[in-house]
């Protein structure tokens, strides 16, 4: 590109924050800077280009069609090289800003979020942990992009470039509403499987853990649902005769707080254990190293709670 050996790292972070802000003075103050100072700035990056770059209009700036087309590759192009330059640095919890992008499945972040995220505040008042979806069709992929430095989910074994650490086992338990025939006398296998049965499935899978099982054993359950969010789970069980069964964390806190009835489920299966699985390029980063710890603390202690829980309701 003509002008491109004129570029410097400042004049970016000013494009930057301009292409965001949409605005000089507010562009100035993000970055501490006079207003003078980004005008001049702009100046030589119009003069490095060939072009406008940011247009007046009413209420800021309006960004040309070479300034929309640059904006995402520099912010990302900042983003990285940031997190390359934080990884290096000394890192102190009590005084970071970092921003730790990561991946949880809706198990992990129902389970293990309140309680990170609670010590987070504590320890790094300053740090900011930005969760999306993952799972395992997805968080190789996440991860091997860049876009999530940490997976957590019911994962298996990654290839070697990564590493897996285990951290919760889970049993199950079967929810369903308190007036529900099966609420009722013993729960047998054959009741069990003759009744629609919802399923939680985040990536649309008709294939539970339960399903494996029963396989294994030549029979089917009935799925009545398939649905993405647990949000939506209280509602269905309510209104319908399905039942779900459910990793057992989460079915007592759904029997706690909508007044749900929980069963043993009639068959021996073993939930998948949840994993941690991140890049070995993170291995020596000190921030991402006391992340990792602080998210096998937290895994241990809600172990340590449920221990004490009755295992049978």
């Amino acid at each position: 590109m003509s002008g491109l050996e004129k570029l410097d790292l400042n004049l970016l972070r000013v494009f930057d924050a301009v292409a965001q802000e949409r605005h000089v003075t507010r562009a100035a103050a993000r970055l501490n800077l006079s207003q003078p100072a980004v005008s001049n700035a702009l100046n030589r990056l119009r003069a490095a280009l060939g072009d406008e770059l940011f247009l007046r209009a009413p209420g800021g700036v309006e960004p040309t069609a070479l300034a929309i087309s640059l904006a995402a590759p520099v912010s990302e192009m900042l983003g990285r090289l940031g997190e390359v330059l934080a990884t290096q640095a000394p890192f102190d919890p009590a005084t970071t800003e970092r921003v730790f992008p990561v991946a949880f499945s809706e198990y992990a972040e129902a389970v293990l979020a309140p309680p990170l995220l609670a010590r987070m505040l504590r320890e790094a008042p300053g740090c900011l942990l930005a969760i999306r979806h993952g799972d395992r069709t997805n968080a190789l992929a996440l991860l091997e992009s860049g876009e999530a430095q940490l997976a957590v989910g019911m994962l298996g074994e990654p290839p070697g470039l990564y590493t897996r650490l285990r951290l919760l086992s889970e049993g199950f338990l079967v929810i369903m509403r308190p007036d529900h025939p099966l609420a009722e006398g013993e729960l047998t296998l054959e009741r069990f499987l003759g009744v629609p049965h919802l399923l939680h499935s985040p990536n649309g899978s008709r294939d539970g853990a339960l399903d494996r099982v029963l396989r294994e054993m030549g029979l089917t359950r009935r799925l009545g649902a398939v649905v993405a969010h647990l949000a939506a789970v209280p509602e269905i069980l309510q209104q319908t005769g399905m039942v779900m069964t459910l990793s057992a964390r989460l079915a007592r806190r759904l029997a706690d707080t909508q007044g749900m009835v929980l069963r043993p489920v009639p068959l021996d299966a073993q939930h998948t254990r949840l994993s941690l699985v991140f890049h070995r390029r993170f291995e020596a980063d000190a921030g991402h190293a006391w992340l990792r710890r602080t998210v096998l603390d937290v895994a241990r202690g809600v172990g340590a709670r449920v221990e004490t829980e009755v295992a049978e309701p």
